[in-house]
């Protein structure tokens, strides 16, 4: 098509084939792009249109008055739209924000550790760690955790060691005291490791050390397993 327009301008006037071009190379320099430097939304994550509007009214309420957020409208949301619009307003760094609608998700679903994970990166980044802390106690309060979920509690420790936050991680490992961890809970090796290095480099050596006994007690157990 450019090409046939090029051989066009042959055709007219001076005047007019100069306008012409003009045009054209107005047309050619336009490009697509993000608007700003937050990244791409995550492949395969696509924002309906009930968690866009919820993103666009808590952005806009907490511009004008941060004391009255609409989170009433987050209560209509399905999980995959809360879950959608938390990571959102996270990828935006909007983390009061984001707090508000994991309290909702949190008060209806069951959430991974993963997306608690996340929040503790987020909140860190952005130097809210008396929250961090704040949201273990709650979690504390509200009955504990379950540590069917390996892999997202050993990435959760990670994210609070990483964000020098000891008394939460102390608080993790006495809620997975609770339900046994380490007696009625056989310690996953991993796992064990990940929250003994963290609690050691915190300098809770005596926690740590008890973490690494289970270890060896799980390990000595396998290997004087009765073989059939």
């Amino acid at each position: 098509m450019a090409s046939s327009l090029h051989s066009n301008l042959n055709f007219l006037p001076a005047s007019q084939s100069m306008a012409a071009s003009a045009r054209l190379h107005r047309f050619s320099i336009i490009r697509c792009g993000p608007r700003d430097n937050r990244g791409p939304l995550l492949k395969g994550r696509i924002l309906s249109t009930e968690a866009i509007q919820a993103i666009q009214a808590l952005k806009r309420a907490h511009r004008t008055d941060r004391t009255n957020l609409p989170t009433h409208i987050l209560s209509r949301l399905i999980k995959s739209d809360l879950i959608a619009t938390f990571k959102e307003l996270l990828r935006q760094d909007h983390c009061i924000l984001a707090l508000k609608v994991f309290s909702t998700l949190r008060s209806e679903y069951s959430v991974d550790f993963g997306n608690y994970a996340d929040l503790v990166l987020a909140l860190s980044r952005n130097g809210f760690r008396d929250e961090i802390d704040a949201l273990f106690l709650d979690m504390e309060k509200e009955g504990g955790i379950q540590c069917d979920d390996i892999k997202g509690l050993s990435r959760l420790i990670k994210a609070l060691v990483n964000a020098e936050r000891k008394e939460s991680t102390v608080r993790i490992y006495e809620m997975m005291r609770k339900i046994g961890w380490g007696s009625r809970v056989t310690v996953d090796e991993y796992l064990g490791k990940v929250l003994s290095r963290g609690l050691r480099r915190f300098g809770e050596d005596k926690m740590a050390d008890e973490i690494d006994e289970e270890l060896r007690r799980s390990c000595r157990g396998v290997l004087e397993k009765p073989r059939v």
